[in-house]
């Protein structure tokens, strides 16, 4: 099992940088950059290739939105390059408050759109002359669309590799299996092992039927929030008012697919509550109801008893990478965080 960590995109990002040769030595394999909507993750991305030697660097995620499915291929490749094979391109569909409240893009067709960026990317990276005529992106682009003066190119740099690998962040079931058929991996959001199989388990089990064996296995990438000792349980406060932000606030009622999930885990009437409050602006009462169940269930803080169970439950259910956040107040006790979990996961 590969030991990942996100790191957070608001403040002292190079701070956390410069501390990331000390978690490669701790036996960290793989750190996630996010996007969201604040600072560009390309460029943190290129900044961490610099500062590192062995860590692998992914995307976590890029939104398919806000990027031609050429320009993703590119910035891919170009990251695999300045990185000597380090990087993973970690993409998926966001949501519509942000592509089309920050992006001013219509949040139209997810599903068969990730299908053609992934195709895209694909050719782009074989270095194909670039012809592809789907429904939602047609290269060249047709005469009747534009000057008609398009040519079909191909990469002009031979990437390090022909095939840089993908991984989708995905939670419903029609993208989940899409993403089990196509993907290298599979990012799931807010994940609980025991209820893994029921709630994703014939989504994968359809996408795996039609994948392809070149890809090999799926690497699913389960995140949780990190703390071992017998005093740490109050940690898991700290996970309530993300919890309440997703479960409540990404997205309008019938159109937040976290709160989907909640419902799909056994918190119909939580879900529900949590969303009106969270939508009526009422964010700490709304995250008092998030279940301290479920916090517990989707985390590793506890005793080392408690979190080796924890992890065996995780790898039972089928993860192959663990994405940390590990909580602490020094940047040594992150890493021994960081040591220990690794010798957990074995």
């Amino acid at each position: 099992m590969r030991i990942g960590m996100a790191l957070k995109y608001s403040g002292g990002f190079k701070e956390m940088v410069a501390e990331l040769a000390d978690y490669e030595r701790a036996g960290l394999d793989i750190v996630f950059v996010a996007e969201a909507y604040s600072f560009d993750a390309v460029s943190q991305m290129g900044y961490i290739a610099a500062k590192t030697e062995r860590l692998e660097i992914a995307s976590g995620i890029l939104p398919i939105y806000s990027r031609t499915p050429t320009l993703m291929a590119m910035t891919a490749a170009g990251l695999d390059y300045v990185s000597d094979g380090r990087f993973t391109l970690g993409i998926g569909a966001s949501g519509p408050q942000v592509i089309e409240g920050f992006h001013g893009v219509p949040y139209t067709a997810p599903l068969g759109r990730t299908r053609e960026v992934i195709e895209i990317c694909r050719k782009v990276w074989r270095r194909e002359r670039l012809e592809h005529d789907g429904r939602h992106y047609t290269l060249p682009l047709p005469p009747e669309q534009g000057t008609g003066l398009g040519k079909p190119l191909k990469l002009i740099n031979h990437p390090v590799r022909p095939r840089i690998p993908i991984v989708v962040a995905a939670i419903g079931p029609k993208n989940v299996e899409l993403t089990a058929e196509l993907a290298e991996g599979w990012e799931p959001i807010f994940y609980v092992p025991e209820k893994a199989a029921d709630v994703w388990g014939p989504s994968l089990a359809a996408g795996k039927a039609k994948r392809d064996p070149e890809l090999g296995e799926l690497d699913v990438i389960a995140q949780a929030s990190l703390a071992i000792g017998d005093d740490v349980a109050g940690l898991l406060e700290f996970g309530r008012p993300m919890a309440a932000l997703y479960i409540g606030g990404m997205g309008a009622k019938g159109r937040n697919f976290y709160n989907d999930l909640a419902r799909r885990y056994g918190y119909e009437k939580e879900a529900e509550q949590i969303q009106d409050l969270y939508l009526e602006g009422k964010k700490e009462e709304a995250a008092a109801l998030v279940p301290g169940e479920l916090l517990e269930n989707m985390s590793l803080i506890g005793s080392e008893g408690f979190v080796r169970d924890r992890v065996l439950a995780l790898k039972e259910s089928g993860v192959t990478t663990l994405n940390v956040t590990p909580l602490a107040a020094t940047h040594e006790e992150r890493l021994r965080l960081i040591e220990t979990i690794k010798d957990i996961a074995g």
